[in-house]
This record gives structure tokens, C-alpha cells and sequence, in this order.
């Protein structure tokens, strides 16, 4: 199947309301983490009948470098991207998952060689292939003393298992310091938790965004997410544009955070 070209006159159109969208964002508003679930890249191939899933991938490992290059040039701070899951290592089928293992370490490397972004792995090493854990331990080591946009690869990543992740640490380190179990429950808070989630150190996600029209966060950052703000794009994730990005920004401007009060 081939991609409907858009009109000249059309393109041109776009592009001008595409910069009215970024005039109108006030630099106040802008979210500071930007969480993303990436969804679509199997159907975005299957509907241009190609042979495999690691067509998709790749289209979409390609919009994701555009993507972070958008959240850089907005002065966004932290993206995290949610690449592969803890379910996806039991559901998909080895081949896929080699393959797709092969582009993400490939991103890894890229996104490190980029600028002054940092990249930082927010998963389990579980059940993952060398080359990738590899891969995405050698981005951390050369990027840790960068201090521009900062790219969290939820690779591995599970919402349960983190938390669960979490309180293992904590009745770990509490134990290796010689306390009782009496004495834990009273120290167990939601911020010692969170003190101890793979995104450590970090501030929550403002904004958590879905490509490909579906509608479910698919145990994506539980914890973390309790206060967000959610968008959702119809566009499949290699089909992303800009404006479909300027535009979640630009609702997530109109509403008002309350976090509970």
C-alpha cells in the first residue's frame, strides 16, 4: 500500500498551522516528563502488507528520534518511552522479539551518540538478550554526565513488578541493616516506595501519551502515573506528526492539575 501524498498547497497549510500550534505554547505550560506509549507499529506494517512486524519497528524507532528531537526543542525534560514490556517477553513470539530486541539496542546506541541527552535503562534485566542489556548499559555509562533531555527506555518494564520490585528492596535493605519486620511496617510510606521505583530521583510524568487510538495505560508506570494527565492519538506510532503532538500539548495546557484537592 501505498502512502497518499498530500497535496503541495495542503503541505504548505500544515506547516502553517503546525508553527501557530507552537507559537501558541506557553513555555509555563509545557509539560516538564513526558511519558509515551509508542503503540501501533505491527498494524502500521500489516497495512502496508509487509512481510514482518520488524518493518514496523523500525519505522518506529525512526519516529522516536523525531519525537525526542520535538520534546528537546520544547525544553521538556525527562521522555520516557515505553519500548517493551514484561507481558510482551511472554506473548510475542521469539522471532519478533529478537528482532525487535536488535532495533531497540540500535536506538540505544543512537540516542547515546546524540547531543548531551542521557539515556537510562527503567526495567528488569530479566529475560532480555545480552546484546540488548549490553546495549542499553554501555548508553547509560557514556551519557550519565550528560545533563540535557533525560530518555528513560522502559525496556522489560512492568508497573506490578516495579512496585513489587520496590518493596523487595526495601525489606531487603531494611533487613541487611538488622530491623524488624514490626519496624518496617511503620517506615513503609508511599514515599519510601517511591524512593526505591526504577525512576528514582525522578518527578512523576505530567503527561502520559498514547499513539494508535487505544486507550489503556497496558501496566505502564501505575505508580508514578496516579496524578497525570492522559492523551490519546488515533495516528499508529510511525505515523506520529508534530501537530498530533503540539496539539496533546496544547490540551494538556487548558486543563487544571488538582491532584486530588
Amino acid at each position: 500500500m501505498k502512502d497518499r501524498q498530500i497535496p503541495l498547497g495542503r503541505g504548505f497549510l500544515y506547516g502553517l498551522y503546525q508553527a501557530r500550534l507552537r507559537r501558541r505554547l506557553d513555555p509555563d505550560a509545557i509539560p516538564r516528563h513526558v511519558a509515551m506509549i509508542f503503540d501501533g507499529n505491527r498494524r502500521w506494517a500489516r497495512q502496508r502488507g509487509l512481510e514482518t512486524a520488524a518493518h514496523g519497528h523500525s519505522a518506529g524507532a525512526l519516529k522516536i528520534h523525531e519525537f525526542l528531537s520535538w520534546c528537546d526543542e520544547l525544553g521538556i525534560s525527562v521522555v520516557t518511552l515505553y519500548l517493551l514490556s514484561n507481558d510482551n517477553l511472554v506473548n510475542r513470539d521469539n522471532e519478533e522479539l529478537d528482532q525487535l530486541s536488535e532495533i531497540i539496542a540500535e536506538l540505544s546506541e543512537e540516542l547515546a551518540a546524540t547531543s548531551d541527552w542521557r539515556v537510562q535503562h527503567v526495567g528488569t534485566k530479566d529475560g532480555l538478550p545480552k546484546v540488548l542489556v549490553d546495549a542499553m548499559h554501555a548508553a547509560e555509562v557514556k551519557t550519565a554526565g550528560d545533563t540535557g533531555l533525560h530518555i528513560n527506555l522502559a525496556v522489560g518494564y512492568g508497573g506490578r513488578r516495579e512496585i513489587a520490585d520496590a518493596v523487595r528492596s526495601i525489606v531487603e535493605q531494611h533487613n541487611s541493616e538488622g530491623g524488624k519486620l514490626d519496624d518496617l511496617a511503620e517506615l513503609l510510606t508511599p514515599e519510601l516506595i517511591a524512593e526505591h521505583l526504577y525512576t528514582q530521583g525522578q518527578r512523576d510524568p505530567d503527561l502520559v501519551i498514547r499513539t494508535s487510538g487505544e486507550q489503556r495505560l497496558s501496566d505502564f508506570m501505575l505508580w508514578q502515573s496516579a496524578h497525570s494527565e492522559f492523551y490519546f492519538v488515533e495516528a499508529l506510532g510511525p505515523d506520529l506528526r508534530e501537530v498530533d503532538f503540539l496539539r496533546a500539548l496544547r490540551d494538556y495546557a487548558k486543563r487544571q492539575r488538582r491532584f486530588g484537592s
